[in-house]
Parts: C-alpha cells; structure tokens; sequence
C-alpha cells in the first residue's frame, strides 16, 4: 500500500478536537493561546491540554501555532510562555519568527519547530535556510505551484514539507495583509483580521483638483474585487499524493466542528482509497462529500500555476452550497441518541449523519422534535442555548449503529 502523508486538521475548540480526532486526522494543530495567529480563537489554555491529552491517547500528534511576528517589547512576556508550554508539552511548535526560532532552541530545544506558512517560503534555498536553523518542518506558501513543489522535494529530501490542500485563501501574499490594520485597527497578523476582502466595494474614481468623485461603471461581476474561492485540492489530490508531501494541512482553526469533521472525514477517506489503489483512483465522490459545506466556491489556486479570474468569486461572500450543519451527536444511550442543534429544524425535516471512517451517511426524517430537555413535542425548534433533541434509535434503522457516537455531525438542506 501506498505510504500517505500526514493529515493535519486545525482545532479552535475542544470540541473541534474531539471532531477532529473521531473523523481520522493524523493530527491537530491549534493555537498557543494569546499568542498565534489566532487572537480570537475560543479555546482556553486548559482546553488545549484537554485535546493534546485526548489526541495523545488516540496515538494522534498535536502541534501549535506560535506564529507571531514579536516585537521587542513582548519579548519579556516570553517567560509566561514557557511556563504554558512546559504545561501543554506540544509535538512541535509551530513558528514564523527567526528570533522566536532562536528563542525556542534556547529555551525548549527538545520540540521540533516547524516554519509557518506566513515565512513564505518558496523555495528550495529558504526550505535549505531553515534546516539549517534547527526546523524539522516547512509549511510551505500557497503561491507554490506543484511544479515549484516537486523541485523543491527533490532539493530537500530529507525536509519535512507541508502544504495546504483546503480553506480559505487571502488575497494577499501568504496572508501577510495589513488592509484590517489601516481600516479598522484590527491586526490582521495577530489572528483579528476583519477580512476586508470579502467586503463589497464601490470603486471610486477622484479628480483631485477639482474635488469631482464619480462612481467607475462595473458589471454586475464588479463588486467584491478581492474575494477569492476557497482552496481545495482534492480534484489533483492524486498527483499531490504522488510527489511524496510530508503532511497535508487543512485551514480553519476559526471554523466550526462541522467543517473540520466534514473535511478531515473527505480527505481521510480519498487518502486511503489512494492508497489502496493510486491508478484508479476518482476524487468525484470525495468532492460531493466536500460539497456540503458552505463554501465560497473552490479552487485549486496556485497549483497549476498563476491564479487566473476563475479563482475569485466577484459576485458575493455568500456560500454556494445547498446545505447547513444541523446539529452534532452530544449522548447516545441504547434506545436513542441526543442531537444538539446548530440551526434551526422542523417537524418532517430530512437530516444527514455524516459517518466516521469512510464517506457512507444515514438519513432520517424527524417525524417528530422531541426537546430533550424535557420531552415536549415541538413543531420547530430552534438553535443556541444548548438546545438538543432526542432522536429514537428506532428511527436510524440497524446500518452503522455502532457509528452513532458523540462528536458524528449532521447537515441538511437549507
């Protein structure tokens, strides 16, 4: 069988953990809390030692992301810092700064440092640079091409090297935007971006002496100018599996558990149908499992080369899918399961459990909502506070029974 890369899928929540973990990632990577990328990640310190506890058990690696540019003035705050990961005790720290590279080799020489994505690499010479400062991984840019990347495997072949096979992707080059910064004063490189580039512009042409503005005419294809598609290589994942990647890394550490389950579930399954027979191998039905999230529309960016028109989306931010999650399995007992809602449901709604461990699903039509908080019958219930419905074992038949376990998604048609 065919040796796989590594599938590494983000976690901003214990729950996206335990989601994580149950739909077969290799590993996780989350954020060091206050210091990453991700300033409004969710997850607090404890809850991060929770999933690394969890991943360990499951024999599965946890990396995170200490991928702050520094400035001067937090470099004292650095002692708090080895105190949290002397707490956490990570498989490797994820890093973008050469100084915070050396301060990790100083200060905790016994974790792998792994070079983020936001050092933008693109080369063979920088992969070369940074094993030479003590890295055992490249996270490599997204303007890599796949030609780029094999010259750079056959250069570095005994380099760990990363790349992004799924989420979204920035306008700007390997995420290092300032637009948030200038407008709205959020940092967009300490995880606090407003995501400018998904707004809707009206361009302005200016005739400074005169102090005239008049509105430049655009198609209807015109207004959200800096709007890419959402990443997706599972179309060329073949030919991304055969150039020997080291690990294959899913975006979306903001993301809800029913994303990164459902993605991890869509690669997890292409990558071991690969495996098991790389020269029949048809990612069609791996995509339809992919295209039940919300999405922006996909593209495959910069794999072939240069991005062309076809990797924006100028039309709108909204999603272009059909569905939306509709709840998470949260108890199961003998006789039923208990459901916790993420939108809203009816009575006489259809619902789609997505199964661990392949792409196989259970549909069940909720002839009735009972509240699992106190038994009522209800003709629509809706979402937040915690709210679950009891669903009667009798309902999703005998197929994959064993499958219905806490952390199994569902998603329906909107």
């Amino acid at each position: 069988m065919t040796k796989l890369p590594e599938l590494l899928a983000p976690a901003g929540t214990l729950d996206a953990f335990k989601t994580a973990i149950l739909y077969g990632a290799d590993a996780i990577y989350a954020g060091l809390p206050g210091f990453s990328m991700r300033a409004r990640a969710k997850i607090t310190t404890d809850e991060v030692r929770a999933g690394i506890d969890l991943a360990h058990a499951a024999g599965k690696k946890v990396y995170l992301a200490f991928n702050l540019f520094a400035h001067d003035n937090e470099y004292p705050n650095l002692t708090r810092v080895s105190e949290v990961i002397n707490y956490l005790r990570p498989d490797a720290l994820i890093v973008a700064d050469p100084g915070i590279v050396m301060w990790v080799r100083e200060n905790h020489p016994d974790i792998p440092i792994h070079i983020s994505t936001q050092a933008n690499i693109c080369s063979s010479a920088s992969v070369k640079f940074w094993q030479a400062a003590g890295a055992k991984l490249c996270v490599l840019a997204r303007e890599v091409t796949h030609n780029d990347f094999k010259t750079i495997r056959a250069a570095c072949p005994d380099m760990g090297l990363e790349i992004f096979v799924h989420g979204a992707m920035c306008m700007a080059y390997s995420g290092r935007c300032l637009l948030s910064n200038f407008v709205t004063g959020r940092p967009s490189n300490r995880g606090a971006c407003a995501q400018l580039c998904r707004w809707k512009y009206d361009v302005i042409l200016r005739e400074h002496d005169s102090g005239i503005e008049m509105p430049i005419t655009e198609d209807d294809r015109g207004a959200y100018i800096m709007n890419s598609k959402d990443l997706c290589l599972m179309p060329r994942l073949a030919d991304v599996l055969a150039s020997h990647p080291d690990s294959l890394k899913i975006e979306g550490r903001n993301r809800s558990e029913y994303y990164v389950g459902s993605v991890v579930r869509a690669y997890r399954a292409a990558m071991d149908t690969y495996a098991a027979d790389p020269e029949h191998f048809d990612p069609a039905p791996f995509m339809d499992a992919l295209n039940v999230l919300e999405t922006r529309g996909y593209t495959t960016a910069f794999f072939d080369g240069p991005v062309t028109p076809d990797a924006h989306n100028y039309d709108t931010t909204r999603s272009s899918s059909e569905y939306h999650a509709a709840g998470v399995i949260t108890a199961v007992a003998d006789d039923a399961i208990t459901l916790e809602l993420r939108n809203e449901l009816h009575s006489g709604d259809e619902i789609t459990f997505i199964l661990p461990g392949g792409i196989d699903v259970a549909r069940v039509t909720l002839t009735q909502l009972i509240n699992a908080a106190n038994g009522e019958v209800l003709p629509k219930f809706a979402a937040g506070m915690g709210h679950s419905i009891i669903i009667p074992r009798a309902w999703l038949g005998t197929a994959a029974a064993d499958k219905f376990v806490p952390y199994v998604l569902a998603y329906k048609r909107k």
